[in-house]
């Protein structure tokens, strides 16, 4: 049991940082599809605020409620 919850710490710390990198790509993907959004202006309201707050949630650590906003933005731009 002992070697199991080592086991399991171990993937944990590991997988920690490979989950923080798709933050920044869903950022870029972000950036990319406003460029050329055929949107409402509603709509692009609040994509940046999903986008200005999964930012923030990035930066403090909080990757799982940043990559949700983050990809629920998406959605609003159709992909």
């Amino acid at each position: 049991m002992k070697k199991f919850v080592i086991a399991a710490a171990l993937i944990a710390a590991l997988a920690s940082p490979a989950f923080a990198k798709q933050c920044p790509k869903l950022m870029k993907k972000i950036d990319e599809a406003m460029a050329t959004a055929q949107v409402d202006d509603a709509t692009k309201t609040k994509i940046m605020a999903l986008y200005d707050k999964g930012k923030a949630e990035h930066e403090s650590g909080d990757h799982a409620a940043s990559e949700a906003d983050l990809n629920e933005a998406l959605k609003l731009l159709g992909m």
